[in-house]
C-alpha cells in the first residue's frame, strides 16, 4: 500500500491572505482619552483662575490715590440746589495700604474761586449752581484744587435734609462722646436723624471748628454703625435714602474698591483731621464780613502729609 503523503485538492484549503505590514505599525498609538481632556480642562481652568485672582487683586489693592470732595448744602426753598456748600471735607483713599485721610475745611475760608474772584469757599458752589443747575459740585472741587493743590478726582454732594433720612432708616446711630459736645454729655447716645444733624450742625457757643470736629464725629459715628451686623439687615432701606439724598460722579465701578477699603481701614483707622485755628487768621473784609484767611505755611505740610504721592 502506498503510503506517501499525498497534497489535499486546492479547493479543499481555505485560502489564508497573505499579511501586509502597515507602514507605521512599529510605533506606540496614543490615545487622546477622557483623561488627558480632564487634565487639559483643569489646567486651562487654573491659568483662567489665576488670571482673574490677578485682575481682582489689581482692582482692589493697586496703590492708585484716589481724592474726593464732599460737599453737604442746604436745600432751598424752591427745592433746588441752589446753596452755600457749608461742609467741604476732603477725603483721599489708598486702597493698598489702606489708608483713609479726611480733612475739613472751614466754611469762611477767604479764598480765590475761579470766574467769581475772592470770596468765601462755601459761596463756589452757590454762584456756580445759581448760573447753571448741576454746576456746583464741580466749581467747588476746581475750587478747592486751584487753592489747595490737590487733584481731586471725585465729589459727593449730599442735602442735609437727606441726611436725617439717612440715619432715620439706619435706625439712629450710636454717639460716643469722650466729654461734652453739642448740648450733650459726655457717654453714649442714641441720635435719630432730626437730632444727628442738630449735632453734626451746631454752633452754639463755639464756632465753626467745633462744627467741623461734631461733622467727622459724626460721619465715624455713621460708618461705626453701618459696620455691625446688626444694621446688615437695614441696608437696603439705607442705600434707598441715600440714593435720595446724594448725587456723585464716582462711577459705579469704583464703588467696591472704595468701599473694601473703608472696610480695611474700619472707622477708627482713618485720620481726619480739620485745619485749626493756627493755619487761619481771622480777617474783617471791606464790606465787613469776618472770614478767615488760610496761613499757606502752615497748612502746605499738612497737605502733603495726607494727600501727598
Amino acid at each position: 500500500m502506498n503510503t506517501t503523503s499525498r497534497k489535499p485538492p486546492e479547493s479543499a484549503v481555505e485560502a489564508v491572505p497573505e499579511r501586509v505590514s502597515e507602514p507605521h505599525e512599529h510605533f506606540q498609538p496614543i490615545y487622546i482619552g477622557s483623561q488627558a481632556k480632564r487634565k487639559r480642562g483643569c489646567s486651562c481652568g487654573f491659568i483662567l483662575l489665576a488670571f482673574l485672582v490677578a485682575i481682582l487683586a489689581g482692582y482692589f489693592l493697586t496703590p492708585t490715590r484716589t481724592n474726593i470732595l464732599i460737599i453737604g448744602i442746604d436745600r432751598t426753598p424752591d427745592g433746588s440746589a441752589v446753596g452755600r456748600s457749608d461742609t467741604n471735607i476732603l477725603i483721599s483713599i489708598t486702597p493698598f495700604k489702606p489708608t483713609v485721610s479726611m480733612l475739613s475745611i472751614p466754611r469762611d475760608l477767604w479764598v480765590t474761586i475761579p470766574g467769581v474772584g475772592e470770596n468765601r469757599i462755601n459761596t463756589a458752589h452757590f454762584f456756580a449752581e445759581a448760573s447753571q443747575t448741576g454746576a456746583g459740585p464741580m466749581a467747588a472741587v476746581e475750587t478747592v484744587r486751584l487753592n489747595f493743590g490737590v487733584t481731586i478726582n471725585y465729589y459727593v454732594r449730599i442735602r442735609f435734609d437727606g441726611f436725617r433720612k439717612i440715619v432715620d432708616a439706619m435706625g439712629g446711630v450710636d454717639v460716643v462722646l469722650e466729654k461734652p459736645a453739642a448740648g450733650l454729655p459726655a457717654g453714649t447716645h442714641t441720635l435719630n436723624g432730626e437730632q444727628a444733624l442738630a449735632f453734626a450742625r451746631d454752633r452754639a457757643g463755639a464756632d465753626d471748628f467745633y462744627r467741623m470736629a461734631n461733622g467727622q464725629l459724626m460721619i465715624k459715628s455713621v460708618l461705626r454703625q453701618m459696620f455691625k451686623p446688626k444694621s446688615w439687615i437695614k441696608l437696603p432701606a439705607v442705600s434707598v435714602a441715600l440714593m435720595q439724598s446724594l448725587d456723585t460722579n464716582i462711577p459705579v465701578f469704583l464703588w467696591p474698591r472704595l468701599g473694601l477699603a473703608l472696610l480695611r481701614s474700619g472707622p477708627d483707622g482713618i485720620d481726619n483731621r480739620t485745619l485749626t485755628r493756627e493755619q487761619v487768621t481771622p480777617w474783617v473784609t471791606p464790606e465787613g464780613a469776618q472770614v478767615l484767611l488760610p496761613n499757606w505755611e502752615a497748612i502746605n505740610p499738612i497737605l502733603m502729609e495726607m494727600f501727598g504721592e
